[in-house]
């Protein structure tokens, strides 16, 4: 595949005009070989990173710039390159003989998502030493494993790409060393080293920590330093900066009580789960994946015990509570978005509130059919979006609403920020409420710690927060509460 030598122009200018952050971060990292753009979410990265491009394509020597995001988002982007520029950028896909003719087409743009990046790695080793290519990796929280095929992909190809941005608004996903693998696309180890196991170690947020403080204080002193080492190729800005007035996002806890057969299934799974953790009479509560199914399962029955027990045939503890919120905010004349983790809950819902024209987003949806559901929501009848995080937390702009209920929450801090924040983004005009429902003296209230610790340790590795100010509000009584859950004895 030899050089294409371009002898025709494609008109690069915007056509529209950047607020003064963004233009203050293009200023920062246009230059750069490697760059990361952290802006918090709903402050427009697509923005900062088509005006990238087009200052790539014109001033340096680039010849085509590749936009690599998840596959739900590839229509987002075509739209967004329609909206800013005159360039209509080509696709590849899972379709390898369309790949083929675009590969070897004098395209500025292409756009595509992470499967195909690792399916074609073979065709696009070739197709990178034929061209100098710049890469955009939006919502890069998706490298994050560095021991996963397809982040290995992106590590063996990313000595190609003649520039490599990546962009996500929440870098630190759950763990701070969420965020290893990702600047190691960047600086091939540089700024934060070349092991990953030992990052890990240093920055792992550990239920002891409650109880250890010589533990505790290297693990703040590790992760404090995170920022200060990428800084020099990052740009960061939150909400709270200042940047834009956006309006508030006000947080509720609602509270709940057991229905009596949800709370007699909780306990017996309670059980068989305090059984488990304390084989041999030794506890072996950790991360691993059998320890989070079982506690996956008491949320499940905090939620909607139908999901554990087909048979369940009474109102749970938080059906009557969502069904006064619900009414409250259709009274507003409001729309509503109710996330859950389990797609059978927004099935479920989906019929119970069916007087509302409700529609739903999940991953056993087909992208097209999710599309739609997206268009009702923002443009037709539709009151409730019903939607899990895994399919909807990234890349939308759903501003029709000001409010989110979630039904239930998981273990990770990157769905519960990203799914709230769909509401809370440039275009919002209302206050953004923020509904958690939690049933009292369950699993509900451990996740609520996990995540607020999860939430403060992520700030802290972002640069969001100085240490000082880390140490007076964190919480790590999340490790204390799982052994209380779990009635584990302190070791």
């Amino acid at each position: 595949m030899g050089k294409i030598n371009y002898t025709y122009r494609f008109d690069l200018s915007a056509t529209q005009n950047a607020f003064p952050y963004q233009q203050e971060a293009f200023e920062a990292v246009k230059d750069l070989d490697y760059s990361a753009i952290f802006h918090e979410q709903g402050l427009g990265k697509t923005k900062i990173a088509i005006d990238l491009l087009l200052y790539w394509l014109e001033k340096r020597d680039i010849d085509t710039v590749m936009i690599v995001t998840k596959k739900q988002l590839v229509r987002n982007w075509e739209n967004e390159f329609a909206f800013h520029t005159h360039i209509k950028p080509q696709t590849i896909s899972s379709n390898k003989a369309d790949n083929f003719y675009v590969l070897n087409s004098p395209s500025r743009v292409i756009i595509t998502n992470f499967e195909t990046i690792s399916g074609e790695e073979e065709r696009l080793s070739l197709f990178l030493k034929a061209r100098n290519t710049a890469i955009i990796i939006d919502e890069s929280t998706k490298i994050k494993n560095p021991d996963a095929k397809l982040t290995q992909s992106f590590f063996r190809l990313a000595p190609l790409f003649k520039i490599r941005t990546i962009m996500t608004g929440t870098p630190v996903a759950n763990r701070p060393y969420d965020i290893w693998a990702q600047i190691y696309f960047l600086d091939f180890g540089q700024s934060l080293g070349e092991d990953f196991n030992k990052f890990k170690t240093n920055t792992n947020l550990t239920n002891s920590m409650a109880d250890n403080s010589n533990e505790r204080k290297a693990f703040e002193d590790e992760v404090a330093s995170i920022f200060e080492k990428i800084k020099v190729f990052t740009v960061r800005e939150t909400k709270n900066s200042g940047v834009i007035s956006l309006p508030n996002k006000e947080y509720f806890n609602i509270y709940c009580s057991f229905e009596p057969k949800q709370k007699a299934l909780y306990n017996k799974i309670k059980n068989e789960m305090m059984a488990f953790v304390q084989q041999n009479g030794e506890a072996v509560l950790d991360d691993s994946e059998a320890c989070l199914k079982r506690l996956l399962r008491l949320v499940q029955v905090a939620s909607n015990p139908r999901l554990v027990d087909e048979l369940y045939g009474s109102f749970s503890g938080k059906e009557i509570k969502l069904q006064e919120l619900v009414s409250a905010i259709m009274e507003r004349d409001e729309k509503v978005i109710i996330w859950s983790s389990f797609i059978e809950n927004a099935e479920y819902f989906s019929k119970i509130y069916k007087q509302y024209s409700p529609v739903k987003i999940h991953g056993r949806m087909a992208i097209e059919d999710r599309n739609k559901s997206v268009e009702r929501f923002k443009f037709g009848d539709a009151k409730i979006l019903f939607a899990t995080p895994q399919a909807a937390k990234e890349g939308l702009t759903l501003t029709v609403a000001n409010n989110v209920i979630f039904y239930d929450r998981g273990f990770n801090l990157d769905d519960y920020l990203q799914a709230q924040d769909r509401i809370h983004r440039i275009s919002q005009k209302k206050t953004c409420n923020i509904y958690n429902l939690m049933i009292d003296d369950s699993v509900d209230i451990w996740v609520d710690k996990l995540l607020q610790a999860k939430q403060n340790a992520a700030f802290l590795a972002q640069g969001d927060y100085k240490l000082a100010k880390y140490q007076s509000i964190m919480d790590y009584s999340y490790g204390d509460l799982i052994k209380e859950l779990l009635n584990i004895e302190n070791t």
